[in-house]
């Protein structure tokens, strides 16, 4: 029986894939094993996000072939879709696959015993139909994802993913629903709607959007939270916030990508809002959901950012005061408008910028959190660590508590006591939490 490993890099859309992928491997007769095993097959699903991961994709890559140097090696995703010609140039691959057709992939795989190199990455620009990329066997007994949507329509300056991944298809909302249900009958209570950028949902169907899906959703027997991916911040208008405050098993956490807190650098971003249409979509989303978790995306370094439009964005973090927030460096990306632009930041300064932003977001963070030390909340548990176990509240929130017992899959109240590296120190209660 032939092996196949997987390796994923990237965004929570490509573990979903992975995991799709893998299932249609399983039931064609193949063993799925870890990666560092020795394998008949070994397929990397790469993320292009950054020269970084490009970097890293081709190290992946390399690995792989050193571990059975007769392995047949496929390499699909984003680096794969933008850049076929240099991924298979790559020694050792034989399959280029790109982000279109997984669901072809073991029928490509078979045909390795008749050419020593396939591309079948193809044109993307044009395909406005979801892949039916989809599990039907779920392995986790606590969290699950499932990719409702595809595809960016944005073309921010400085953004591959739109040519990576093509026009916006969504998955028709009868099929999500469905796959709910299987979640739920599964014995799964938790679900998290993914998509390249899921605000888009439904546009292209005209009849429905994301806010129906939450709604259709919450009607799901056994599903007790409901999660969403980044989503864009412009999505979440007064309306659209009105109408999912009454989705109740809707968890109050929104990873709302900011990018920069400048007008002037979001423009030249080419992004859809302004600071004021940001601050004011974060007032209203804590009108509505007092304990609400508000993460964010931060850019630094972008061209042309002067010293005075890096301190505008500081300005704005303190003001907003985010509950986490994931930090990069602008990357250049051969094929976007802002690879060309004038003013490219030196790497030395987007590194200084990158730590002082770094330590206005451990405040706001550490200063979120310790509004809620003393209360109660609903924590769903899902792995043991040493001598601890962890899970997280309906606002993303880590919580540790100190136990024997085996607590996967269930959900406790906890008493959250103190805050430690990050995480929330509690015990668990019986009462109601706050």
């Amino acid at each position: 029986m032939k092996k196949v490993a997987f390796y994923t890099l990237g965004c929570k859309v490509n573990q979903y894939e992975t995991e799709a992928m893998a299932e249609l491997f399983e039931k064609s007769g193949y063993t799925v094993c870890d990666f560092d095993e020795f394998a008949d097959i070994y397929v990397i699903n790469t993320c292009t996000v950054t020269s970084m991961s490009d970097r890293k994709s081709r190290q992946i890559i390399r690995r792989a072939k050193k571990m059975n140097e007769n392995a047949y090696i496929i390499v699909t995703g984003c680096y794969a879709q933008v850049a076929q010609d240099e991924v298979a140039k790559i020694e050792g691959v034989n399959l280029v696959l790109g982000a279109k057709d997984r669901d072809k992939i073991v029928t490509f795989a078979d045909e390795y015993f008749k050419e020593q190199l396939i591309v079948k990455s193809s044109d993307i620009s044009y395909t406005h139909t979801f892949e039916p990329l989809t599990i039907g066997e779920f392995k986790s007994r606590t969290r699950a994802y499932i990719k409702v949507q595809e595809g960016c329509n944005q073309f921010c300056s400085y953004c591959i993913i739109p040519y990576a991944r093509g026009p916006i298809r969504s998955r028709d909302l009868d099929d999500v629903i469905n796959e709910t249900k299987r979640l739920a009958n599964a014995g799964f209570t938790e679900v998290t709607y993914v998509g390249i950028h899921i605000a888009s949902y439904g546009l292209d169907k005209k009849n429905y959007d994301l806010a129906d899906l939450l709604c259709a959703a919450d009607k799901v027997d056994g599903i007790k939270r409901i999660r969403l991916s980044s989503i864009e911040p412009m999505t979440l208008n007064a309306d659209f916030i009105k109408k999912i405050s009454g989705v109740k098993k809707l968890c109050h956490h929104f990873h709302l990508s900011l990018q920069s807190g400048c007008d002037e650098t979001l423009k030249r971003m080419n992004r859809k809002y302004t600071v004021d249409d940001y601050y004011n979509i974060v007032l209203g989303l804590r009108r509505h959901f007092p304990d609400v978790a508000i993460t964010t995306d931060i850019m630094v370094g972008f061209p042309g950012e002067t010293e005075e439009e890096f301190s505008k964005t500081c300005a704005f973090l303190e003001k907003v005061s985010f509950s986490s927030a994931h930090i990069f460096q602008y990357s250049r990306r051969k094929g976007t408008p802002a690879d060309s632009f004038e003013n490219q930041i030196p790497s030395e300064i987007k590194a200084k910028r990158s730590k002082i932003v770094k330590e206005i977001t451990d405040i706001t963070r550490l200063e979120f959190m310790e509004k809620f030390i003393g209360c109660d909340a609903e924590v769903l548990f899902e792995q043991r660590v040493g001598g601890y176990f962890e899970g997280k509240t309906g606002n993303y929130m880590n919580v540790l508590v100190k136990t024997d017992a085996e607590l996967s899959g269930q959900y406790k109240t906890v008493r959250l006591e103190r805050i430690k590296n990050g995480s929330f120190i509690g015990k668990i209660v019986n009462n109601n939490y706050c």
